[in-house]
């Protein structure tokens, strides 16, 4: 019981088992819909399945159980990742339809005297369909593309389907590993999302990691962005420092025009310890919203308490909006902003304890160095003019971890999210993100800044997960 003290408060987390990475985000028929990758056993090795989440305003999130798990032969060992697109009076109602597109993973291991490296021989990637007129119940399973339906330049890693409607017409991402061991995209179309056909393939101009994960196209304000998280990059001083980065190519035409992308350009979406496989939807209202991982899949990497029965989270959702730079910038929806309580004032050299250890906090109008200090020194944000840094005194609290830091010229602003056991920190109006998991002993958050600004405040911030894993849906 005593790591109930860090069940998330406005995250989106498992009750018991391992989360990674968002699946399926939409909003259909008023609901918004967040499903994630999940295995209801760890720490046991086992497959992957989609959990299933619901809200109707992106705060108060409903665990729905488990609605899709291994049941044919194509997807065997693993549910993996995909995408939703929602269908515009294509229902038997005349309602729209939830379409959900996902590859089915499958490892051959029957034959314990063949060798395979599971790259080029062993394992099937299908691109299976699963769709649902309410959201509640799904679709028997349509399998749509195999190993023999990828380009001969592929290997056998292919995978997370993101699929959209544009120009009349429905298109698929599908992220790859070329036979030299080079990240791609493959663009495909269909007619009726069920037959699909080659269209493109998407290279950077030079070699940029061995394989590109999660492929999202962003489209806003007329500008095509692809995300995608290529694995294989080296580690450098002030940028890619997790076990696989996550960013986006600003596209000069069309993604339904582009060949080539210039990795020059690549920018993370997140420099925290804790992020990757974001996903990006459009809801009915027009708003691009990313919802992204808050894990990793290496264990030295990761922290978290032994003992705990679930492990990662996901992170809020972010309004994605474009700078005048164009550049993508990243806020929590303000639909988040209805969990705050009273504010309270943050005075230079005073200490503020919340209780409940959720907190938003914000700082606007910010003149020169200073620091903003989380529970006695455990969580530094510290800006020296030149440089932005968050750093970890308690080791335990972090998991082993140090410091982050990114070159940054300026600061204007600073924004907060504390959630028992994550932060989320969002500077210059989010053209800069940090996220991280921590696991602090104190029962209260405490705020210390030393910054010069013209507004500092925190918000206490009610537990809006209270009751989201009330009904018991098994797995």
């Amino acid at each position: 019981m005593a790591h109930e003290r860090y069940r998330l408060g406005f995250h989106i987390a498992p009750k018991a088992g391992w989360l990674n990475d968002p699946n399926g985000l939409c909003q259909f028929r008023g609901v918004y819909h967040a499903f994630f990758q999940y295995n209801p056993v760890w720490p046991a090795i086992d497959t992957k399945y989609w959990r299933h989440f619901t809200s109707t305003d992106l705060l108060h999130w409903k665990d729905c159980g488990t609605p899709l798990v291994t049941d044919i032969a194509e997807d065997r060992n693993g549910v993996y990742s995909g995408s939703a697109c929602v269908r515009k009076g294509m229902a038997s109602d005349g309602g729209d339809l939830m379409c959900l597109y996902y590859t089915g993973n499958v490892v051959y291991e029957d034959d314990p005297e063949a060798v395979m490296d599971f790259v080029h021989t062993g394992r099937e990637a299908n691109e299976i369909l699963v769709t649902s007129e309410d959201g509640v119940r799904f679709s028997e399973k349509s399998v749509l593309l195999r190993n023999a339906d990828y380009p001969d330049v592929c290997t056998l890693h292919v995978r997370d389907p993101k699929v959209w409607e544009q120009d009349g017409q429905l298109w698929m991402l599908l992220g790859a590993r070329d036979q030299n061991d080079q990240g791609m995209v493959l663009l495909y179309g269909s007619d009726d999302g069920r037959t699909w056909c080659i269209k493109s393939q998407v290279y950077s101009q030079n070699p940029f990691g061995y394989m590109w994960e999660c492929p999202n196209i962003v489209q806003i304000d007329g500008h095509d962005f692809l995300a995608v998280c290529p694995q294989g990059l080296p580690y450098e001083v002030d940028r890619w420092q997790n076990m696989w980065q996550a960013g986006y190519f600003p596209l000069e035409d069309s993604i339904l025009d582009t060949v080539l992308v210039d990795e020059g350009t690549f920018v993370e979406w997140d420099l925290g310890y804790d992020f990757y496989a974001p996903q990006v939807f459009v809801d009915e209202r027009g708003r691009t919203i990313l919802i992204g991982w808050m894990g990793t899949f290496e264990d030295n990497r990761t922290s978290s308490p032994n003992g705990m029965p679930w492990i990662h989270c996901l992170t809020v959702p972010r309004l994605l909006t474009m700078g005048e730079d164009g550049l993508l910038r990243q806020n929590p929806v303000p639909e988040l902003e209805a969990g705050r309580g009273g504010a309270l004032p943050l005075t230079g050299g005073a200490r503020t304890a919340i209780d409940g250890h959720r907190a938003d906090i914000v700082l606007e109008g910010i003149a020169g160095a200073g620091a903003l200090v989380l529970d006695d020194n455990a969580v530094g944000i510290v800006y020296t003019g030149e440089r932005l840094e968050v750093s970890f005194s308690d080791e335990w609290v972090a998991g082993g971890r140090i410091a982050r830091r990114v070159p940054l010229d300026h600061l204007s602003d600073l924004r907060v999210l504390v959630d028992t056991s994550a932060i989320e920190i969002y500077a210059n109006g989010g053209v800069v993100v940090f996220s991280t998991r921590w696991f602090p002993s104190a029962d209260m958050v405490t705020v210390e800044v030393s910054f010069e600004s013209e507004t500092a405040v925190v918000y206490p911030m009610e537990d809006a997960m209270a009751g989201a894993y009330d009904e018991d849906h098994g797995l």
